[in-house]
């Protein structure tokens, strides 16, 4: 393994667990076995770090995805909104064979983008792969098109809320379902539990506020 990978591999697994803006450089050297000069040489900055490990989940999510999103878009009958949102489940399963325990990993390193006000690596993600939100709304818009262009944005805002919590505390929900409800439930399963839920708040009646 090479030592831009330790530190890849390294990273993801702090990242994830810790947060972005209290794990050190030092503790990613530390855990990949490396000088700390290696950072810098193989990524410049902690933020360039962080861009190099999101895109290499989302180079391989990106084209499943949208691949997914434009089927969905495609499709002759107008689709319904947990049709749009379940397009998902799939894609981001695929990570798993990418990485071991890929999917979780990567969505906790998403909500971390968003409790960790990482506003660089949300602007990197938009603008890198556009693609993804581009069909995402353009399905949304396609399954309730009395949505304007204001009320997509709040509702996604809201979803993307939702989607963050829900997959940054997954390990405790998992632990719950078990002990409280006897119930064994996976990363899968979480997701799947999650879509009935936002394709109805995406889906509510339109007020004016």
């Amino acid at each position: 393994m090479n030592t831009k990978t330790k530190i890849l591999n390294a990273a993801e697994l702090l990242f994830a667990e810790k947060g972005f803006a209290t794990t050190s450089l030092r503790e990613i050297t530390s855990d990949a076995e490396v000088n700390l000069a290696a950072v810098n040489y193989h990524f410049g900055s902690k933020k360039e770090l962080i861009k190099a490990l999101m895109k290499r989940y989302l180079d391989q999510l990106s084209p499943v995805l949208v691949s997914a999103l434009t089927e969905v878009n495609e499709q002759a009958e107008k689709p319904t909104l947990e049709q749009v949102f379940t397009a998902f489940i799939e894609p981001l399963l695929t990570l798993n064979d990418f990485r071991e325990n890929g999917t979780s990993t990567f969505l906790q390193l998403l909500g971390r983008s968003y409790t960790d006000s990482q506003g660089f690596l949300r602007w990197f993600i938009t603008t890198t792969y556009p693609d993804i939100l581009d069909n995402f709304v353009a399905a949304v818009h396609r399954a309730y098109p009395e949505l304007s262009s204001e009320d997509i944005f709040w509702r996604l805002h809201f979803t993307m809320g939702t989607a963050v919590f829900t997959m940054s505390s997954t390990g405790a929900l998992i632990d719950i379902a078990q002990n409280d409800f006897d119930e064994k439930v996976d990363v899968a399963g979480v997701i799947r539990r999650i879509i009935p839920y936002v394709a109805a708040g995406v889906g509510a009646p339109i007020s004016k506020v």
